[in-house]
């Protein structure tokens, strides 16, 4: 049985309710405006685990999974660093009828572009991710890449969006990037170590976080990694859900 956790009222009168996914789609909906807006969605254990045997799976749960999906059918692009395109075995995202109509109202194609973010561009792009996706998969990386990576993407057909001057991506640049493509409400899935770069650039708006009721003990990497901000930046809880012991919160920025 589910629980919603209204902001308003946290505590006071809860009630348990069953949740479709239109009323999913509806709680998780984005901001209206023309702006961009970066949302992450990550899973940790009550240690503090990002991940088990190096797979977010093990901590997930089928209520997860299928909010999940819902903020996948949310997005124009889903932002995903290329190790974990590696670990995770990364294919195209699909279309699904039950999202189609609301996708075509908001002026979006059949499926979120999955738009990688890679340095080194050392990606197998025979892979479906690249090869035959639904909606072209994008790779994001910096100008000083690999010439002979670059070609080797190119001449799969894949898109590369050039977002930084170094080897690297720039957070911000990615985000401007996406937009000029019309790619606005975008959604990142991590790793852990991207998902850093864009805390400490400022430029994530939303945390949609699953707190999973397992402790995994271990050496596993937090949701976010790499250098830490000089000021911790405040987030509000805009909702919280209940299932099985799991939480399903969502912080946006003050």
């Amino acid at each position: 049985m589910r629980r919603l956790f209204p902001v308003s009222d946290l505590t006071a009168d809860a009630h348990d309710r069953e949740w479709g996914l239109d009323e999913l789609a509806d709680a998780y909906a984005y901001p209206a405006g023309d702006g961009s807006w970066l949302r992450a969605n990550m899973v940790t254990s009550l240690d503090g685990a990002a991940q088990h045997g190096g797979r977010s799976q093990p901590l997930s749960s089928d209520t997860d999974m299928r909010i999940f999906g819902t903020l996948r059918a949310l997005a124009d692009a889903v932002v995903v660093g290329a190790e974990t395109v590696r670990q995770e075995g990364y294919r195209p995202a699909r279309a699904r009828e039950v999202f189609a109509e609301r996708r075509e109202a908001a002026g979006q194609g059949p499926a979120p572009a999955i738009a990688v973010v890679s340095a080194s561009l050392e990606l197998d792009f025979g892979l479906p991710l690249f090869s035959s996706p639904l909606v072209p998969t994008l790779v994001l990386t910096g100008a000083a890449a690999a010439p002979e990576r670059l070609a080797a993407a190119r001449k799969a057909g894949v898109e590369v969006v050039v977002a930084g001057d170094g080897p690297g991506v720039e957070p911000a640049r990615a985000v401007r990037a996406l937009a000029e493509r019309g790619l606005r409400r975008l959604l990142t899935e991590g790793g852990p170590r991207m998902l850093g770069q864009f805390i400490a650039a400022g430029v994530l708006d939303e945390m949609c976080l699953t707190v999973s009721p397992k402790l995994t003990a271990g050496d596993a990497q937090r949701i976010a990694g790499g250098p830490s901000v000089a000021v911790p930046e405040r987030f509000a809880l805009a909702s919280l859900l209940e299932e099985a012991g799991f939480l399903f919160a969502r912080y946006r920025r003050i």
